[in-house]
């Protein structure tokens, strides 16, 4: 579905990306793991089009899309959530859905109605204001008006920071269910240990190059996954 082949990213005269390369089959949860600064947020803004390679490419669903704007790629099917959940937060719960599926408007009725069933959370609090939601409804928010623009593949930044653990195990419960609906998700996370649980497999971030790739079984024993991220 997705292949990400040596990309390299500056700015300015710092590189950011050094000829990463990754690959995401369709119904797979790849996670990208990896200290803060380490790459994981430039690598999903490349692949969306927010900022382009300096050299390498992008390939999704067989079509080159490095060159392409965000616009086009949300319209082939990429969306990203970003870190802080972006939702807007003084419009109502509503209204932040709906803005997600200004690319999709034939699908309007039909994915809300999905995603209330996935998050009925929402729909009791439809017209409430964003803002007076709490961190991890927001996140849940932002996951949701992402799936309002039916996306094959979404990319989600970062979903557990500054969340307590209870909330955490239900944003990774969701992203189990939604996988098992047939979503393919590509998560940047610094909870090794949680993303790695829920992933098929995963990639591992350091100084911008890729130093350790593999199923997730395995990288949950690799010594020096255990020791950097796990806090074994």
């Amino acid at each position: 579905m997705l292949t990400v082949e040596e990309i390299s990213v500056s700015y300015g005269h710092i590189q950011a990306l050094k000829k990463i390369s990754i690959e995401v089959y369709p119904q797979e949860i790849v996670v990208l793991i990896g200290a803060n600064g380490a790459g994981k947020t430039t690598l999903l803004s490349s692949i969306l089009g927010v900022k382009t390679p300096s050299s390498g490419k992008v390939v999704f669903e067989g079509k080159r899309i490095d060159k392409a704007s965000v616009d086009r790629n949300v319209r082939a099917g990429l969306c990203l959530v970003p870190e802080g959940r972006g939702v807007f937060a003084s419009m109502s719960v509503l209204d932040n859905l709906l803005l997600g599926a200004h690319h999709n408007l034939a699908n309007k009725d039909k994915n809300l109605a999905r995603v209330y069933e996935w998050f009925p959370f929402l729909y009791k609090r439809k017209d409430q204001i964003a803002r007076t939601l709490s961190g991890g409804e927001r996140q849940m928010l932002a996951i949701a008006r992402a799936l309002m623009s039916d996306p094959k593949l979404i990319m989600i930044d970062e979903p557990s920071l500054g969340l307590a653990p209870i909330i955490v195990n239900s944003i990774f419960d969701i992203l189990i269910t939604l996988n098992r609906e047939g979503y393919t998700v590509l998560l940047a996370e610094q909870n090794a240990f949680k993303a790695l649980n829920c992933a098929h497999r995963g990639y591992v971030l350091e100084t911008g190059t890729i130093s350790l790739s593999g199923p997730s079984s395995r990288l949950l024993n690799d010594p020096g996954v255990k020791a950097a991220y796990l806090g074994a």
